[in-house]
């Protein structure tokens, strides 16, 4: 089944999706025809898996599930390195009506059994090398009926219930807004929430930004360093390029640049999905490959805001742009983002087609062209709500718009400036100063890899700029340097008055600043 997008020339882009709907189906049929092509490659071992095992594999395990008596609804947790057994886990989920909820791979034992206990999920499929930090867990949790694993062999390994699952094809009887998976988020402000995401919701972000802003297509061979368990990594490495057809590489590795670096040359990949500071690791690389090396037409940023001097750079080495945006696991995937041929490096550019945008001041009006206020996002794409989480719930969703908790500017031609998140945002002197604006002039130093800069009080008990900075191998500065550099580029009230050096920043997995570890160490 393939879904149209409507042509509307006054009003904003959208899919238009039949009540009766499952999200995997759509996706399995829409490669029925192209059953001999490979959809994914595992670079770690060289497997491969074409869209006709994908398809075969994906309705056995749904028939699997079901003869388990998993029922319609039910929650599964997916705690799974990327290999071609992750789609396959994910859409038979689908398939069958089981509600997937994809864990982050690099959590605690603490943080898998709060999610179990939160979503009382039925089964865990986990894999092989993470099962030990599963150990103690799984004992706890009351509404478990069984362990998967996943990169293992036997009637408990998804491998055997692959083997196992009747191979006529079954699809559960869902609608387009019955409840398709859930997502936790990353936790870059305290406690993860379980989002709730609806069968419409993967297509529309693929049609929406993978197809009208991305321009992917048939002929793509995609890398995405952001894993699946990502809302980001979710659209990049599964949603978009079955959406069209094109092939996916994944890496269950942690993406270090010489992981980078070695499937960029390998598989060629046209598109490559990146973070800001995984970019800036690679810039800094001894290791990185020439452009006639690599094969990429179009990257893609999100995460937090890429800084400018990082784009400017890699399109200089690479030839190719960088689309920075911002999505957030409420919205599943990027709303707002530069195009190509209309990048302006520094900003997040312009709404996706298909999402409206405002910003809203503290004074809940909205905000003109220049004024800083919340980004406030509508989209067909929203989460329902945070699972078991009633409070936070209504103060992000505010009926069809939701918050995001940035900080934005809006120009005259449309473009957005990122402004740090709302809780991180600094007044000095009685005017806001944007962290990200300071850690961004802090970044084009030369010694610099990264920064972070937070509000810290003085002597007078007032709020002033504070910077945690990691220096490139190799490199010096002193912070009488870095403060000099910052003047030279920022009104002088926003320089840092400390700046702490520093081996690494606390990062979530999924690569994103922790800012509130840094404010909690003063």
């Amino acid at each position: 089944m393939h879904l149209s997008q409507a042509d509307h020339s006054t009003s904003p882009p959208r899919v238009e999706i039949p009540r009766d709907y499952n999200a995997a189906h759509d996706l399995l049929q829409r490669n029925a025809s192209r059953a001999s092509k490979v959809a994914y490659i595992d670079a770690s071992s060289g497997a491969t898996l074409t869209y006709g095992q994908l398809a075969e594999q994906a309705h056995r395990f749904a028939n699997a599930l079901r003869a388990r008596g998993l029922q319609p609804e039910s929650r599964v947790l997916m705690a799974m390195l990327d290999t071609p057994e992750w789609p396959v886990v994910f859409l038979g989920c689908i398939l069958a009506g089981v509600v997937p909820i994809a864990a982050n791979t690099l959590l605690t034992a603490p943080d898998f059994e709060f999610m179990l206990r939160d979503s009382r999920a039925q089964v865990l499929f986990v894999s092989k090398p993470l099962l030990p930090t599963f150990d103690a867990v799984i004992p706890r949790v009351s509404t478990l009926r069984s362990v998967v694993v996943a990169g293992g062999a036997g009637p408990d390994s998804v491998a055997g219930m692959v083997a196992s699952g009747d191979a006529k094809p079954q699809v559960a009887a869902t609608c387009s807004d019955d409840t398709c998976f859930w997502l936790y988020s990353s936790g870059s402000t305290g406690t993860p929430k379980g989002t709730v995401h609806l069968h419409s919701h993967l297509v529309q972000t693929a049609e929406l930004y993978g197809r009208a802003i991305l321009g992917i297509r048939e002929d793509d061979v995609v890398y995405s360093a952001a894993k699946l368990f990502f809302a980001y990594g979710l659209g990049n490495a599964l949603t978009f390029p079955m959406a069209v057809g094109a092939t996916t590489v994944l890496l269950p590795l942690r993406p270090a640049p010489s992981d980078v670096f070695g499937v960029l040359k390998k598989y060629q990949p046209t598109i490559f999905y990146g973070v800001p500071t995984l970019y800036a690791a690679l810039l800094a690389s001894p290791e990185r490959p020439k452009k006639s090396e690599v094969a990429m037409r179009v990257c893609t940023s999100a995460g937090e805001a890429l800084p400018a001097e990082i784009g400017r750079r890699w399109t200089a080495d690479y030839g190719c742009e960088i689309l920075d945006g911002i999505g957030s696991t409420e919205m599943l995937h990027i709303f707002l983002s530069n195009r190509p041929g209309a990048v302006r490096y520094g900003t997040t550019g312009q709404a996706v087609p298909g999402y409206e945008l405002r910003i809203v001041g503290d004074d809940g009006r909205e905000c003109g062209a220049g004024e800083i206020g919340e980004l406030q996002i509508k989209g067909p794409s929203a989460a329902i709500m945070y699972w078991n989480n009633r409070g936070k719930t209504k103060a992000t969703f505010a009926g069809d718009w939701t918050r995001s908790g940035d900080k934005y500017t809006r120009d005259a031609d449309g473009y957005y400036t990122y402004g740090g998140r709302s809780d991180d945002m600094l007044k000095v002197g009685g005017i806001y100063v944007s962290p990200f604006e300071v850690e961004a002039s802090l970044m084009t130093h030369p010694a610099v890899l990264e920064a972070a800069v937070i509000g810290v009080q003085d002597a007078d008990q007032l709020v002033k700029p504070k910077a945690y900075v990691v220096l490139k191998s190799g490199q010096s500065a002193s912070g009488a340097d870095l403060q000099q550099h910052v003047k030279g580029q920022l009104a002088p009230y926003k320089y840092p008055r400390w700046i702490e050096f520093v081996p690494e920043l606390p990062k979530t997995a999924t690569g994103k600043i922790q800012r509130f570890r840094l404010r909690g160490l003063q």
